[in-house]
């Protein structure tokens, strides 16, 4: 009877154990949260044609940000290769992602790029501006990360600067995890 009462209390040891002793972090996610989050500022935002808006009216879809000047060097043109790469990777979900470049100068944008921009979004914003609003990791540049906002307008995550393709799976993985998680409230386009 003894060792019934041992095969059935084991679980319950193992747990408390597993939790007062042995603290697993309990951390899934690959990109680091932003706590507090941080609603998209009413930036003045200009199209690659010259229209003029707000970068508020992104609201509405999941956003995967680049930021870089228009010469874009060998930093940006990965960003922006892992940005298209992330979300055609998510299959039927990507529709619900969508790709943005802040160009934070005004640099002409290389002709070889163009093709590959066509299903993005590229505004010029003011330096200044998007620097009070988007933080890089200590350390790092603004232009070394790929930035997450939600479809309410906020910024909650920024993935690791210099991500090659094993740390893309990762956060391809973050992606999957917030979109499975807001499939209930959050629908395709804005």
């Amino acid at each position: 009877m003894l060792a019934v009462l041992l095969v059935c209390a084991a679980p319950v040891i193992a747990s408390y154990f597993t939790y007062y002793v042995i603290r697993p972090e309990g951390r899934r996610n690959f990109g680091e949260l932003i706590n507090p989050q941080r609603p998209l500022p009413a930036m003045a935002t200009q199209t690659l044609d010259g229209l003029t808006g707000e970068l508020t009216a992104l609201k509405g879809q999941w956003l995967l940000l680049s930021v870089a000047g228009g010469a874009c060097d060998t930093r940006c043109d990965k960003n922006l290769y892992l940005q298209r790469q992330l979300r055609e990777s998510l299959g039927q979900e990507k529709d619900r992602v969508d790709r943005v470049w802040l160009v934070n100068d005004e640099a002409g944008i290389p002709d070889a790029l163009r093709p590959a921009l066509a299903s993005s979004t590229v505004l010029r914003v003011a330096p200044a501006a998007l620097a009070q609003w988007l933080e890089p990791a200590a350390g790092q540049r603004l232009q070394d990360h790929i930035y997450v906002v939600d479809p309410m307008g906020n910024w909650m995550m920024r993935f690791p600067a210099n991500m090659d393709a094993a740390a893309a799976a990762k956060a391809k993985g973050d992606l999957e995890r917030l979109l499975r998680a807001s499939s209930s409230w959050d629908k395709v386009g804005r």
